[in-house]
């Protein structure tokens, strides 16, 4: 209404003065006699201008007044409103339709031209709107103590606020420009660029991640990303990154994951778990409670879910032990757990009553599994028994002997089998040395008299047992002497050993040499002899003519008109060698080579080998078959010999072996009982961290682990023992020859020890594989150290050291040697050192070297002595690598 007032009132001002400035204009008309097309154009003038002032109304009064005053003053007939002049009107019709028109486009113009200047007035009141707020989004971006990025979709900050950079050591100027990826550690690269695009793939959608970044001096600290995609200018996606600093927040939250998980494994790994339990009967179990029991960590634990799992003969017990802890007794017991799937647990469960502020009693324990220590006492026990049946596999006894009391402080079970007592009854020492031959009891009273007075070294000797059943055994004994803090003789610890079978081995290893050695002459001088005879037989295959068979000892007589399948006598356990010949003899074909066996006219067998080739008449007629055969029947022989050679060097290196296991039978025994006295101290030491008032848990399962590991060495040198007093074929497989030195070095270490032999190896890294039996080979090794650190027994002045040394030779071979610094070899013993029965000791058998060039020939090696300048001798052999 307001408005419509204040157009009328406008456009009323206009047409008093547009009335007024016509009246002017039409006086001066007057006065100056202005034509009428003038006149009408000052008029139409008027009208325009006063059209400008924005009122169509007033400017067509105007037009419509101008009309009037055109017609009754200015066309004649003059002051009367009619018109005479059709050239008047048609000019008083155009002045009124140029002044509404004009008038209207006037209007139209200056409605466009206010409407424009309204538009700019509200564009300039936009802008400084825009201008005001952006320098407070700008304050608020700037200053806000929030690190604010702005980033495009190549990564690149387009801006950042000073808070942020600052908070991340750099000025903002530092980066603009730079890739967002800078300011990440490079392992989260790729989920950054994954979070940033898929806020480009939902513009204006929010989201939100926790990270780490990275300050300008490196140190990092952790962030909660808000980020949104929106358009910018030109409608080009940006994305607008809100982080705020949850550094504190995230190390608070790991130390309480990490504390919480340590203490989660430290109970996982010591199988213990925790429980409480109050006066309401409420029952809380930690995780691994839950899982020593084997229930869901979402069922609400109760002590009827113990009873449950607890095994039927424990059950009781439980049972009584949670009655007594309802009346408030602290407890600690044993039981066992039966899972569900048929195990067995064992559990060591403890609990202390404490009262809480309210007076009621509750009880804070733990449940530990004690499977594993439970096992370890099993094997413990195992290996025990594994001890006494190397000794009663190696018919080893070990005993010692109280100097001072005059009697056996520890005698094992062996010892009483190897006198022919039983074990199970307690024998005197009389009736030992009853048992005793009596050639031999002085000399083991001087031996041990000896071993007393000297209190060091080792000490040898061998006697003899005369049995109830008039039976001998032959017995090696190896002593040594401990000394007490006042360096006189306590005690002697040592070993006996049955060496019965070595012993007769030996005389038959004697026997079987000489009568091969009569065999191989025999054979020799048949091969000497022997020759090649004729023969020749006719169409029916049977034999006509035999130069020289009285020679093999096959009678003429008796071959002469037989085939040759009824002069052999291996016609029915070779019948397809014999239907094969047959078959070629009736195609008439020539043969090469058949070998078959007779029997001599003395009864024995003998071999041939025979070939043949068909003739024929002039007609070409079949006449029959001329050849050649050879008596083969030393080759054959010696063949056989050769093996029952090898089967007896094979039996002579078993018993040997077995032999040097009975002489490192102290060793082993210290080598066992080192680990078993570690596992009983370790067991000693888990009970007293057990047994404390608060059990250290770590500290138990530290001596656990320490008894398993000594159980697993004992187990290992009970396994080799085995593997070396094992007999059986040859085993050809690809080995380290490293790897076998290191192994029999094992056995011989505490040879070495006692004997004050310092061992130094030289193994080269990476050898080829050589092919051979490793036990064999451990036997040569142990052979070469053996005789090394007897041949230093007599060095005093200066060190006792004996060198291992593997390599490569010019030819490609895998070379091992073995040097000691004793007296050598000398020259005339350096040919038969490697002969059987040739020996320097005086108690040994002079079989030990034979044997070793033996196992190395068969490997297809060779075993030598070096010469060398300084003291001391060196035994190589070099074996070839596997193909």
């Amino acid at each position: 209404m307001f408005n419509q007032l204040t157009t009328l009132e406008r456009s009323g001002t206009q047409f008093i003065l547009g009335s007024i400035t016509l009246a002017a204009v039409t006086l001066a008309s007057l006065y100056v006699h202005s034509p009428f097309a003038a006149t009408a154009f000052a008029y139409l003038v008027v009208i325009l201008l006063f059209a400008l002032m924005g009122s169509f109304i007033a400017s067509l009064a105007l037009s419509i007044l101008s009309v009037a005053t055109l017609a009754y003053v200015f066309t004649p007939p003059t002051f009367s409103p009619r018109i005479d002049d059709p050239q008047d009107l048609l000019v008083v019709v155009a002045f009124l339709t140029a002044s509404i028109v004009g008038t209207h486009l006037i209007g139209k113009i200056r409605h466009k031209w206010e409407f424009a200047r309204e538009t700019a007035a509200k564009l300039r009141h936009s802008a400084a709107d825009l201008h005001t707020r952006e320098k407070l989004w700008r304050a608020i971006f700037e200053h806000n103590p929030a690190m604010y990025f702005m980033v495009d979709e190549a990564g690149t900050v387009l801006n950042v606020n000073t808070f942020g950079a600052t908070q991340l050591g750099y000025t903002p100027v530092e980066l603009i420009g730079l890739s967002v990826l800078q300011v990440f550690p490079k392992n989260d690269h790729e989920l950054v660029s994954k979070c940033i695009g898929s806020c480009f793939t939902d513009i204006g959608q929010a989201r939100t991640w926790d990270i780490q970044k990275i300050r300008k001096d490196g140190s990092v600290l952790w962030v909660r990303e808000n980020a949104k995609a929106m358009l910018w200018a030109e409608d080009k996606p940006i994305v607008l990154i809100a982080c705020e600093d949850i550094t504190e927040q995230k190390r608070t939250g790991l130390a309480l994951q990490r504390s919480e998980a340590h203490l989660a494994q430290a109970q996982e790994l010591s199988h213990t778990g925790s429980f409480g339990w109050n006066a309401a009967g409420e029952v809380f179990w930690s995780k691994e409670n839950f899982r020593l029991f084997g229930y869901d960590p979402d069922v609400k634990p109760t002590p009827q879910h113990v009873l449950d799992r607890t095994h039927p003969e424990d059950k009781a017990s439980v049972q009584e032990t949670l009655d007594r802890a309802s009346r408030g007794e602290d407890f600690e017991h044993e039981y066992r757990l039966l899972m569900p799937d048929g195990s067995i647990k064992h559990i060591h469960a403890l609990a202390r009553a404490t009262r809480t502020a309210s007076g009621d009693v509750e009880f804070v324990g733990a449940a530990i599994d004690i499977t594993a220590a439970k096992q370890t006492e099993r094997q413990l026990r195992r290996s025990e028994a594994y001890l006494a049946d190397a000794q009663q596999l190696s018919r080893t006894g070990t005993w010692a002997w109280d100097c001072h009391r005059r009697c056996f402080a520890y005698r094992s079970v062996e010892v009483s089998r190897l006198f022919g007592f039983d074990p199970e009854e307690p024998v005197t020492l009389e009736a030992i040395r009853s048992r005793i031959h009596p050639d031999d009891l002085p000399l083991q009273q001087e031996v041990q008299r000896r071993a007393i007075e000297q209190k060091s070294g080792n000490f040898e000797y061998d006697f003899r047992i005369c049995l109830p059943d008039g039976a001998i055994r032959h017995i090696h004994a190896i002593a040594h002497a401990v000394l007490g803090s006042d360096g006189s003789t306590v005690e002697l610890i040592g070993t006996h050993i049955d060496i019965t079978e070595q012993h007769a081995a030996r005389e038959r290893l004697e026997s079987t040499l000489a009568a091969l050695r009569e065999s191989e002459q025999r054979f020799r001088d048949y091969a000497e002899t022997a020759s090649d005879w004729l023969w020749e037989t006719g169409p029916d295959h049977r034999l006509t003519l035999s130069e020289h068979t009285s020679a093999t000892g096959l009678l003429a007589t008796g071959a002469i008109g037989l085939p040759r399948w009824e002069i052999a006598c291996d016609v029915e356990e070779e019948p397809e060698k014999w239907r094969q010949h047959r078959a070629r003899l009736n195609a008439h074909l020539p043969f090469r080579d058949l070998i078959y066996r007779t029997i001599s006219a003395t009864g024995t067998a003998i071999y041939f080998r025979t070939s043949g080739k068909p003739f024929f008449d002039e007609s070409g007629n079949f006449r029959g078959y001329r050849g050649v055969a050879t008596d083969i029947t030393a080759k054959i022989r010696a063949d056989q010999a050769e093996q029952e050679l090898r089967k007896a060097q094979a039996d002579l290196a078993h018993v040997t072996r077995v032999t040097t296991l009975g002489e490192l039978t102290a060793s082993i025994a210290h080598e066992v009982n080192q680990p078993l006295a570690a596992i009983i101290s370790n067991a000693d030491a888990c009970l007293g961290w057990i047994g404390r008032e608060t059990p250290d848990v770590a500290g138990a399962r530290r001596s656990v682990e320490w008894i398993i590991e000594d159980a697993m060495r004992a187990s290992e040198v009970i396994r080799r023992v085995r593997t070396l007093a094992k007999k059986g074929d040859i085993e050809r497989v690809a080995l380290d020859i490293n790897e076998v030195v290191n192994e029999a070095i094992a056995l011989v270490t505490r040879e070495l020890v006692n004997h004050q032999v310092t061992l130094r190896t030289e193994l080269a890294p990476t050898l080829p594989a050589i092919l051979g039996d490793r036990v064999q080979l451990q036997q040569v090794i142990i052979n070469l150290v053996m005789n090394g650190i007897e041949a230093m027994q007599a060095v005093d002045d200066r060190t006792r050291e004996l060198v291992v040394q593997s390599s490569k030779d010019n030819n490609g071979r895998v070379q091992l040697s073995v040097s000691d610094c004793g007296g050598g070899i000398a020259e005339d013993d350096r040919v038969r050192i490697l002969d059987p029965f040739f020996t320097t000791k005086s108690t040994g058998l002079g079989m030990g070297l034979s044997i070793c060039r033996s196992i190395i020939e068969a490997h297809g090696g060779r075993l030598s002595i070096v010469r060398k300048q300084e003291p001391g001798a060196t035994f190589r052999f070099a074996l070839p690598v596997a193909p």
